[in-house]
This record gives C-alpha cells, structure tokens and sequence, in this order.
C-alpha cells in the first residue's frame, strides 16, 4: 500500500476490534475519492483551471490528508501545484498550511513570494494574512528576516 496510516489500520493488530466499516472523519468527501484514485492509480484526476478558488481548495485539502496519511509522494505534488499558483490572495494561507504541515519547500516559495516583489501590502490587506498572524507568527518572523537580508545584500 502506498500509505502506511492506511496499512496500519487495515492490516495492523487493531483490524480485529473494526467492523467492516471504517469511518474518516474530517475530510470532505470529494476530498476523499480524490485520495483513493491516488492510491490505486498514483495520478490525480485531470483538475484543469487550477487557478480557480474551487481547484486551489481541493489540493490544500488533499495536501492535508496526504500529510494525515503519510503520503509523501502526493504531498509534493501538492505543494508544487500550490507554488505554482500562489498570488497575493492565496500566498498567506499557502504559507500557513505549510507551517502547519512541514512543507518546507512551499515555506521557502512562500516567503520567496512575499519578500521579493513589492506584494506585501496587499497580501498584509488579505483575511488569509490576518488569519496567518494570529496562528501562525513564527512565518511571518521568518518573512521578516528574509526581508532584512535581502536589504542588506
């Protein structure tokens, strides 16, 4: 199996005391079909605009469950179509799920987005921001180190 989580409770010593049905809790279930193609197919289903609100949720949704069920592989691809799509509006809670869930290389994309263009008065300007300084600081104490180094360079 492709997620040792899943391994785990289906095949490990607890199987005996499940019944046949296993309850997921918190995770849609569009969410959830998505994930199962994944493990069987190792392919995500054809998700075109990926720009739109709509696309962008699911892949922060999947990149939790992915984390959630130790799936590294669609971990990274979710952080790369989440780097590739990042804006003013989605740059801050991009930042936050990947403090939240150790995504380092969509951190560093992040505050790369953040710091090098003269984008952060309107991403200060966003609810995702607003959100970002409240459970999540420690990001924006890393934007700012980034932004001191670079007027020093």
């Amino acid at each position: 199996m492709r997620s040792p989580v899943f391994k785990a409770e289906f095949y490990g010593p607890m199987r005996e005391r499940r019944t046949q049905l296993m309850t997921i809790e918190d995770m849609q279930p569009a969410v959830y079909r998505v994930l199962l193609q994944f493990i069987y197919t190792d392919s995500l289903p054809d998700m075109k605009d990926l720009v739109e609100d709509v696309n962008c949720e699911m892949i922060r949704h999947l990149l939790v469950a992915a984390d959630r069920y130790a799936l590294d592989r669609l971990k990274l691809i979710c952080q790369s179509i989440l780097a590739e799509n990042l804006n003013v509006m989605t740059v801050a809670t991009t930042l936050a799920l990947a403090y939240q869930h150790n995504c380092n290389m969509l951190q560093d994309v992040c505050l790369e987005y953040i710091t090098s263009s003269d984008v952060m008065d309107a991403v200060a300007a966003t609810e995702g921001y607003k959100n970002l300084r409240t459970t999540c600081p420690s990001a924006l104490a890393d934007a700012f180190e980034k932004t001191m180094k670079l007027r020093r360079t």
